[in-house]
């Protein structure tokens, strides 16, 4: 299977004792420049209204997205509706878009966590660094859903 914005990577052994072990990350760009994409399965020590700048929204748990860029916020969502200036990534999932819909639509509950995962932090690789990690047995690459991305994880 190859590799796709939409796809799923699911580490190996081979990653064991490093930040990737036991991960699932959900590729949202692959293109000749590299790729990017989050941890889907591993929740933020800390939730979205303990940040101070978001301190009077509602209890909503936060994921580690990846080694990368761990100073600013990151969201997959699956309402375009409702969240203008997103990304089209796969299958009805946007990436980022208006954060201050985001945040209203959180707060008035019509959008859960069924519908949005904020991230801190992403995962990315250079040109054919993805590749090279796969070839060598790193990453199995998978298909999923949108219920794969959306779903919640303990710590």
């Amino acid at each position: 299977m190859m590799v796709s914005p939409g796809t799923f990577i699911q580490s190996t052994n081979a990653l064991d004792n490093s930040v990737f072990q036991d991960v699932t990350i959900y590729i949202t760009e692959f293109n000749k420049a590299g790729a990017m994409g989050f941890v889907v399965n591993k929740t933020f020590a800390r939730a979205f209204n303990e940040l101070e700048e978001f301190k009077h929204s509602i209890h909503v748990p936060m994921y580690e997205g990846g080694p990368v860029d761990q100073e600013h916020l990151y969201f997959l969502h699956q309402r375009p509706d409702l969240i203008e200036g997103g990304s089209s990534v796969a299958n009805g999932i946007y990436l980022g878009g208006n954060m201050q819909q985001a945040v209203a639509g959180i707060n008035d509950k019509t959008i859960t966590g069924g519908h949005i995962k904020i991230f801190v932090g992403y995962c990315g690789w250079d040109k054919g660094e993805l590749e090279a990690e796969i070839e060598e047995g790193s990453w199995v690459v998978m298909e999923g859903t949108k219920d794969d991305v959306f779903k919640s994880f303990s710590p």
